[in-house]
């Protein structure tokens, strides 16, 4: 029996199922002004999946990516909100999770050509912690694109005291090379020292690219794991003021489906696990069933 922390799936897309607007560049800013209740039931439901680590949704909330659409207005109210609405979830269902403040691409996904020079995307990410931390366990520095937008985000997240995760995300169709180009080892080698790293993981990219991924990680002595994402591939168009619009979903990533790559992760050694985009509470639950079958047990890190 191994113990797993559980973590949720991806807001953003199950967000956009559940209202009624069309999505916008900002869109998991705007969601949680019109319809709060909406974020908050999603994390209620990834809470009831199983799920032992709720991610604040504030993966468009940085000031370099407001001030493409002229609405850096919008950082501080929705930052408190991201909080509070995922604190009301675990309240409201007495639930025995986590929280983790999430710490995005500043400018764009997937996109090493505009990370900001280190120092300066340290302050941008020192900012969102001290909003973040009075709500938040633990800091996630998500999907990040090579080494130099790790090593900005995790001297940002350090000044909080608290323990971070890093997830590079890595190329779709090559779980050994960062999508700058960099390879995986050296990216693990790069941060696996820094203060107050708790886990390396590899996020936001398809499932089947992740398996040879986690020996890699392994290398870094730290708890690792995946959380991938349910599109077809990340493709060239997407840049940085694109929306989600421009990816294609795939139809063959069932629960099930799903839940085989993650249950191989875990037998790679993985002990954190979850999903990324398009893997909604249904995939969250049938990966808590298959685990708990498997005799692993679901812990709150």
């Amino acid at each position: 029996m191994t113990d797993i922390v559980l973590l949720d799936g991806g807001m953003g897309q199950e967000l956009i199922r559940r209202s009624p607007d069309d999505v916008t560049w900002l869109w998991g800013a705007v969601v949680m002004r019109d319809y709060p209740h909406l974020v908050q039931g999603l994390h209620e439901d990834f809470l009831r999946a199983g799920a032992k680590v709720l991610t604040l949704n504030t993966y468009s909330l940085t000031r370099p990516r407001l001030a493409l659409k002229d609405a850096d207005d919008m950082f501080d109210p929705m930052q408190r909100a991201a909080g509070e609405l995922a604190v009301a979830a675990v309240d409201a269902l007495g639930a025995d999770a986590a929280i983790a403040g999430g710490l995005p691409p500043l400018v764009g996904s997937y996109s090493p050509d505009s990370v900001l020079p280190v120092t300066e995307a340290a302050q941008h990410f020192a900012e969102i912690v001290a909003y973040q931390t009075d709500y938040v366990d633990l800091f996630i520095c998500e999907t990040m694109s090579s080494i130099q937008e790790a090593q900005g985000a995790l001297m940002g997240a350090a000044t909080a005291g608290k323990p971070i995760w890093l997830a590079y995300t890595t190329d779709d169709e090559d779980g050994t090379r960062l999508r700058s180009g960099e390879t995986l080892a050296e990216g693990v080698a790069a941060i696996k020292d820094a203060p107050g790293l708790a886990a390396i993981l590899v996020n936001c990219t398809r499932p089947e690219s992740v398996a040879a991924s986690m020996p890699i990680l392994a290398t870094g002595g730290l708890p690792f794991g995946a959380y991938a994402n349910g599109f077809t591939k990340i493709v060239a168009s997407y840049k940085p003021g694109s929306t989600v619009s421009e990816l294609e979903t795939r139809t063959d990533l069932t629960p099930d489906a799903y839940a085989d790559s993650a249950m191989a992760w875990v037998e790679a050694g993985a002990t954190i696990i979850g999903g990324c985009c398009e893997v909604g509470p249904a995939h969250i639950a049938t990966l808590a069933q298959r685990l708990q079958s498997a005799g692993h047990r679901l812990v709150k890190p």
